[in-house]
């Protein structure tokens, strides 16, 4: 297999009225997949050469999934332009593709009049219309290679330009090969969407679907401030399936979600992208005692995720989770700043990865990609690239891995090196508090706490007394009404920093 393509003709064929996508608007089955997706992939490839990028600029739906299907066999490759990001972003981005044309419906081609693009837009509902050119497209297959890229996703970057990693098929078949087997996703599932096209935990939802041939549903972004009506919707849809970001979980039991509906045919949730705190993975344990759960991590570079644990007992609220084990074909393991590799229980090092799930480096910028992905030090005898997370881990008495946080989250505080994930640990384990995180004001050289919940100040800093050394205590808290969350589903760190640290904000 060489080509992602074959997953959905080969679902197509074996269920092709079945439901494959639904949105908010419309359903889409397995044999309307297809076909839509060779209309696109035809008028496509009557114009542009494969191997290109093609940029899709809409919201998550069923047409976005349907033409990045199309890009896909035309012989090119996918980038998804969310239409709510800033007009900056979107130039800078298109500056880095340098793609020739643009997928979008007609009502948002009013936005992109306003960015600078030499290139031609294309109205979806044009190229969806397009006769099918199944020679053409046979030949486009019979020259592909596993190999060639399939998506390119940006990510911020430390230059202040963003990065796109891209990646190929190889690496999501070799990923997609063990990932729904793994979990026991089936042709039975209905898979609830949560992240957007343009982060790469939607890549889990899209290819699982199509690989099985189960349902997705794909869950409008705004019913993520609203819990009531999220629950409605993946209770009407039966959704069994959440591969979602630990904070899209974690506003459900914030606001008490489950006290008012429990989606009770939700058997499998597996989340990532920052730690699970204990007292919210404990709710929803409570609520939905026999689903499977699983803690994954792994970065965009690695193609969605290179280890996971699945959670088998229960947690005290001051317990982290563990990162866990390798997928299948994935070597993850610890570098100390000497590049010595860590073998023995408790030693941090830098977390590493090498394998065919690599990506295959960042689009149009060899600079930053020969800073990351580098030779594995270990081995001097043939190539072999590795991805340097930047991430610190460390191995438990069980031999998984647990996250220690950040390289550049490690801090040096009055002559002391600390994780700040640390500190979070013990604060997300009080029970007056709903989420918190900490951040490092260079600028006043002091620990920040930001927190959703009811106690004080002064009483949290009274209460970490007992648990955690003077030094690693904030010296400023500030209590929200909600953490600002990124695009991606993350704690907004940078936003709080902009707002608290450095200023003049009393502490409370």
């Amino acid at each position: 297999m060489r080509n992602v393509l074959e997953y959905l003709e080969h679902s197509a064929e074996k269920y092709p009225d079945k439901t494959a996508v639904e949105d908010m608007a419309n359903k889409c089955s397995y044999k309307e997949l297809l076909q839509n997706a060779k209309r696109i992939g035809s008028s496509l490839a009557a114009i542009e050469t494969p191997g290109r990028p093609v940029i899709v600029f809409m919201d998550k739906s069923i047409e976005a999934l349907t033409a990045f299907l199309g890009i896909v066999y035309a012989g090119c490759f996918y980038i998804l332009l969310n239409p709510e990001q800033p007009p900056l972003r979107i130039q800078q981005i298109l500056g880095v593709a340098k793609a020739n044309y643009i997928i979008t419906p007609g009502e948002t081609a009013n936005t992109l009049r306003d960015i600078e693009f030499t290139g031609k837009l294309l109205p979806y509902n044009d190229i969806i219309n397009h006769e099918i050119t199944e020679e053409k497209l046979q030949l486009i297959r019979a020259l592909s290679q596993d190999i060639d890229p399939l998506y390119c996703n940006f990510t911020s970057g430390s230059t202040g330009i963003p990065k796109g990693v891209l990646v190929s098929h190889r690496s999501v078949i070799d990923f997609m090969e063990y990932f729904p087997s793994l979990f026991h996703i089936t042709e039975a599932d209905i898979i609830g969407n949560q992240a957007p096209f343009d982060f790469d935990v939607s890549v889990k939802d899209i290819y699982s679907t199509l690989k099985t041939g189960a349902t997705m549903v794909i869950i409008p972004k705004k019913f993520f401030s609203i819990p009531m009506q999220l629950l409605d919707y993946l209770c009407e849809h039966n959704v069994t399936t959440l591969i979602w970001a630990v904070s899209a979980l974690c506003m459900i039991t914030q606001l008490k979600g489950l006290t008012y509906k429990v989606p009770q045919a939700v058997n499998k949730i597996l989340f990532s992208g920052e730690a699970m705190p204990i007292k919210h993975l404990n709710i929803w344990k409570r609520y939905l005692p026999d689903a499977a759960y699983v803690n994954l991590y792994g970065p965009t570079e690695i193609t969605c995720n290179c280890t996971y644990y699945p959670i088998n007992r229960d947690f005290e609220p001051d317990e982290a989770l563990p990162i866990g084990k390798a997928f299948p074909n994935e070597k993850v393991f610890l570098l100390d700043e000497e590049n010595h590799q860590i073998t023995e229980e408790g030693t941090t090092g830098e977390l590493c990865v090498s394998g065919t799930a690599l990506a295959l480096g960042y689009y149009n910028n060899p600079e930053q990609t020969g800073k990351a992905f580098v030779q594995n030090p270990l081995n001097s005898r043939y190539l072999e690239p590795i991805y340097r997370t930047g991430d610190l881990a460390f191995y438990n008495r069980d031999g998984d891995l647990c996250f220690a946080g950040r390289k550049d989250f490690q801090i040096k505080h009055m002559g002391h090196r600390i994780e700040l994930e640390e500190i979070e640990l013990i604060i997300n384990s009080y029970p007056g508090l709903e989420r918190a995180c900490c951040l490092f004001d260079t600028v006043k050289n002091r620990i920040i706490a930001c927190y959703v919940g009811a106690m004080e100040g002064k009483q949290l800093q009274s209460r970490m007394q007992e648990s955690l050394p003077a030094y690693m205590i904030p010296t400023a808290f500030y209590s929200l009404t909600e953490l600002p969350i990124t695009a991606n589903g993350k704690i907004d760190r940078k936003k709080l920093l902009e707002v608290y640290g450095g200023n003049n904000h009393e502490r409370r």
